[in-house]
């Protein structure tokens, strides 16, 4: 007797055996059992083939997660363990660190900034960004923890500021060159925060949504708390217990050659890419917004965990009304956001910031699927995340296309992921 196997159910083998290559130590299951097409699911990989063909991008590892379980999991032009720069998603995990810290009474978002760090106790402001001539004005409050989680703290980033002001503050405080960009992660963390002190600020703290180094400084404040290095408490309180097993800030030697590299020539300018974040060796600081390397297995742990509540394999890191709080609008109608955190990071608009995610408002607005209350984060490098807690889906995207072209490719994942829902 034959065994006649249809076209459908060999494609929803094949979708199941990828997710059971490796599942980050979750669950796997088919797609099927959790509500998904694995025939839709199929469409990812043609589409990525192209991009790589094309010779748009490097490479991939893209995994989804449906109720708990990885459903997809595919490394396109990338070995499956390959590790990242995470670059801005770092900052999801310092959040998270300082929101465990929160719960244990050590730090409250309220607290100005200059209760940890006396050196911003006297901040000032730019009067006029667009005009240096007219000189800076005493803040009207201190920066707050609360401003360091949503980025309104009046910080920028200097490399992509519109304020000239700004840019050349930066340069004087010794935070960014003119010729070798970001000289913010060089400093040693008494260094960064002396130059803090002395660059004004582009706004008054807690009027404008800027994204911007506000984590960085925020890893300084969870420093001075915990007595320890970022790197430290991170290890200690998230990457170890979460079983992170390749997340970290410097990459060990026999590690290196897993090392995930973008393309020699970026193709939309025909010019070498920028030189990226060397991960074999220690920056002058832990940088909390963009010093961690990590895998598409790490980071799906940490994801799971937020999507679960707080808690993974029995243990609790945040409480779920703290994950709530984190994934809430902390902008309202009072923050102005002259660039929203979507266009930002996807190019579209309907998002507004939590505490280290941007946070969907609703069903409108928003040129890509998701649902009310999704939240995500990125990294310039091309690593991009979102979780959905009403439709319980996670989607990870890792690469390195460290150009304008990423904003396309986190755009495009969530559209392949979202047809696929049955």
């Amino acid at each position: 007797m034959k065994l006649r196997l249809n076209r459908r159910h060999l494609i929803a083998c094949a979708v199941l055996s990828f997710a059971t290559l490796a599942v980050a130590d979750l669950p796997s299951a088919s797609p099927a059992a959790m509500g998904m097409s694995a025939e839709r699911l199929q469409r990812i990989r043609p589409v990525i083939q192209k991009e790589i063909d094309n010779k748009q991008m490097p490479g991939a590892v893209v995994m989804v997660v449906r109720k708990g379980a990885v459903v997809f999991s595919d490394d396109i032009g990338v070995k499956h363990d390959a590790i990242f720069r995470a670059y801005s998603m770092t900052k999801p995990m310092v959040s998270v660190l300082a929101m465990m810290m929160v719960e244990e009474g050590q730090l409250q978002l309220a607290d100005p900034v200059s209760k940890f760090l006396p050196q911003l106790a006297k901040q000032t402001v730019l009067a006029d960004p667009m005009d240096a001539s007219k000189g800076t004005v005493p803040a009207v409050r201190g920066t707050t923890v609360q401003d360091l989680l949503r980025h309104t703290s009046g910080l920028t980033y200097a490399e992509f500021t519109r304020s000239a002001a700004a840019r050349q503050a930066y340069v004087d405080a010794g935070l960014f060159s003119l010729e070798n960009g970001a000289k913010w992660i060089t400093l040693t963390p008494e260094q960064q925060v002396e130059a803090f002190a002395k660059a004004p600020l582009q706004w008054q703290p807690g009027s404008t949504w800027e994204y911007s180094l506000s984590t960085d400084m925020l890893g300084r404040v969870l420093e001075a708390v915990g007595k320890k290095s970022l790197s430290v408490m991170l290890d200690e309180r998230l990457i170890k217990p979460l079983g992170m097993k390749d997340t970290s800030f410097v990459v060990p030697a026999d590690k290196a050659q897993r090392i995930a590299e973008p393309l020699a020539i970026d193709p939309l300018t025909q010019k070498p890419f920028p030189p990226m974040l060397d991960l074999t060796k220690a920056q002058g600081n832990d940088s909390g917004g963009a010093g961690l390397a990590t895998t598409a297995d790490d980071y799906l742990r940490f994801c799971q965990m937020l999507l679960n509540g707080g808690t993974l394999d029995g243990k609790r890191y945040l409480s779920r009304t703290t994950v709530a709080l984190m994934t809430s609008d902390h902008l309202g109608p009072k923050v102005a956001t002259p660039v929203q955190p979507g266009e930002l990071l996807m190019g579209v608009q309907g998002y507004t910031f939590g505490l280290g995610f941007m946070v969907r408002q609703g069903q409108g607005m928003a040129s890509v699927p998701g649902s009310e209350g999704d939240y995500a984060w990125a990294g310039a490098g091309g690593t991009f995340f979102w979780i959905d807690p009403k439709e319980q889906v996670i989607g990870l995207l890792m690469a390195q296309t460290p150009g304008p072209q990423r904003q396309y490719y986190r755009r495009m994942i969530k559209q392949l992921v979202y047809q696929a829902i049955e």
